[in-house]
């Protein structure tokens, strides 16, 4: 009875971390930079997407708006692109930082 007890404990521990992992995994973080299109400005694709262009001294960072929040913020910036602060949830795939926007705020010009 005591190894049964012991088993199930640990297995709700093994949960409890993995659970706690996945959570942050999923953390929202807040960038600023400039959401532009990466076809008509940014000449790195061949269609219309948005994306948010991060520097950090002489790096920079693209990262590319999912589907949704691609749909809700590209008509404001196809044309020219502009400084914003966007809080989302990064994943990666195919070789791509991914966002999904939770807040966007345009820098007041």
């Amino acid at each position: 009875m005591k190894l049964v007890l012991t088993c199930l404990m640990a297995a709700v521990l093994c949960l409890g971390l993995v659970a706690g992992v996945t959570a942050d995994e999923e953390k929202a973080v807040t960038m600023e930079g400039k959401v532009t299109c990466p076809k008509c400005e940014l000449k790195k694709a061949d269609k219309c997407a948005t994306v948010l262009v991060v520097k950090k001294g002489d790096e920079e960072t693209i990262y590319w708006f999912d589907k949704d929040s691609h749909s809700k913020y590209h008509k404001e910036i196809c044309s020219e692109g502009k400084a914003a602060k966007v809080t989302a949830t990064v994943t990666e795939k195919d070789g791509k930082k991914w966002l999904k926007v939770t807040k966007l705020e345009w820098a007041k010009t």
